[in-house]
Formats: structure tokens, C-alpha cells, sequence
């Protein structure tokens, strides 16, 4: 069993990682983990994003801290995981939010090699990284809750977002292999796919890109953070124990296998 209780703290004592904390889902999902219990590092390129997630949990949280780090590179991936566990305790929970959609609206044959590249490294190569940092020490403790932010794209595909398609579908395809490999550790490895969140980056899509994704929404609508947030945290709790190598559906009916 892991440190902490199944209960209204049902993360307390536990140490959650969450990468991309710098806004949008990863912020509402490092603030709900802290608002139930967990020690929350938040990990972003973007540090002082994070130390805004971290500074917005208010005085209740002073065990939440921020770290900068590159999610493309390993040598910074394994030093803030490390440092993470220096400073707050063993990690129970990972949840990576990090992602790009790159450049979009446009047909694979216009997609530059190097924007390519690109969304690969950070939503596939990335989460790669992260799992590996963390997976020996969640097994060397018998516990562990790992959750990357797939996406519908992953699954069905968008027209004009073929590199973001691809990474997350390679994403969903190590996600199951990862959830066997670690299935009789007290490790789960799962993925969540959303439609539409309405985010940040979701914002500075271009208007057809974004139609087009919702128009697909049997709900009519986009996700909210919260419903994201409340999702994952979920997902990564000790609640939800016999479940692993699996994505779960965010998307308003879209998909529905």
C-alpha cells in the first residue's frame, strides 16, 4: 500500500511530480493533488510559469515547489526527478502534461522536417524520459502511479496536425507496453486522451484547426481544466489500482472504444 490514505487526503504523504505545471492542465492537475494531500513539485521549461503554480497554491501547500527543466534533454530530466525526491520524498505520482501541437493546418507534405522533429522529441521522446527516470524508483517501493496526457489525435488522427497525431499515438503505443512491463510491480502506467481542452495552447491554434477538432464533439463543446484535473487525479490515485497499460477517453463521446 502506498504512504497516505484512500480518503479526502487520499494523496497525503505522497510525493506527486507533475510536469508541464506551468499552466493549463498541468496546473489545475498539480493544484487539485495539492488541495487532497500530495507534495507537489511542478517541473516546466518555463519556470517561472511554475513558481506561479507553486506560489498559487497559497500558504496551505508549503511543501509544493517549482523546477525548471527540459523534458527533451536526459541528463535534465534525471537531475529534477532526483531533486524532486531530494526535497520532497520518494514519488508515488508522475503526471506528465508536457506536449506541443507545433505547427498545424497544414498537410504533411508542407510540414517542416524540423517542426516535426520537434513535436516528437517533446510529446514522445520526453514522456520516454520521464517514464524511464522515474519507473525504478516506483518499483523499488512497490508504488507507483505514472499518467502521460495523450490526446484524440493519437487515436484518430487530425488532418493538418500529423507530427502531434503521431507522437501521440506513439505515446498511447508505449503507454501499453509500459502498463505490461510493470504490471505485477504496484506500478500502473496509463494515458488520458482529450478532445478539446480549452488551454493556452489551444488558444493559439488557428480558428480552422480548433473547429475542426470540436465540430467532432458529439457534446458540442470543449473540456474544462477541472474536468481534466479531476480525471488524472483519479487515474493516479490509489482508488484506481487495477488499470494499467490503458488510455482513457476525455472527449466528450468522440471516441468511445
Amino acid at each position: 500500500m502506498p504512504v497516505g490514505a484512500v480518503s479526502g487526503d487520499e494523496f497525503a504523504g505522497q510525493t506527486a511530480v507533475v510536469v508541464g505545471g506551468a499552466a493549463g492542465v498541468g496546473r489545475a492537475s498539480a493544484t487539485l493533488l495539492s488541495q487532497r494531500g500530495a507534495r507537489v513539485a511542478c517541473l516546466d521549461r518555463n519556470f517561472d510559469g511554475a513558481q506561479e503554480s507553486v506560489d498559487a497554491l497559497g500558504p496551505d501547500a508549503p511543501d509544493a515547489i517549482a523546477l525548471e527543466m527540459d523534458v527533451t534533454d536526459d541528463r535534465a530530466v534525471v537531475a529534477a526527478i532526483g531533486e524532486a525526491e531530494r526535497r520532497l520524498g520518494p514519488i508515488a505520482v508522475l503526471v506528465n502534461c508536457a506536449g506541443i501541437t507545433g505547427v498545424t493546418d497544414r498537410r504533411s507534405q508542407d510540414v517542416d522536417i524540423e517542426d516535426f522533429d520537434l513535436v516528437c522529441r517533446i510529446n514522445l521522446r520526453g514522456a520516454f524520459l520521464l517514464s524511464r527516470a522515474v519507473l525504478p524508483r516506483m518499483v523499488s517501493q512497490g508504488y507507483g502511479r505514472v499518467l502521460h496526457v495523450a490526446s484524440i489525435a493519437g487515436k484518430e488522427g487530425n488532418a493538418g496536425m500529423v507530427a502531434y497525431s503521431a507522437s501521440k499515438a506513439g505515446l498511447i503505443g508505449m503507454v501499453k507496453a509500459q502498463g505490461k512491463e510493470y504490471a505485477e510491480t504496484g506500478v500502473t502506467v496509463n494515458a488520458l486522451a482529450p478532445a478539446v481542452i480549452r488551454t493556452a495552447m489551444v488558444d493559439a491554434m488557428p480558428r480552422t484547426q480548433v473547429n475542426y477538432m470540436t465540430d467532432r464533439i458529439p457534446m458540442r463543446r470543449t473540456g474544462t481544466l477541472t474536468e481534466a484535473a479531476e480525471t488524472i487525479c483519479w487515474i493516479v490515485s490509489p482508488k484506481c489500482s487495477f488499470t494499467t497499460g490503458f488510455t482513457f477517453d476525455l472527449s466528450g463521446g468522440r471516441a468511445v472504444y
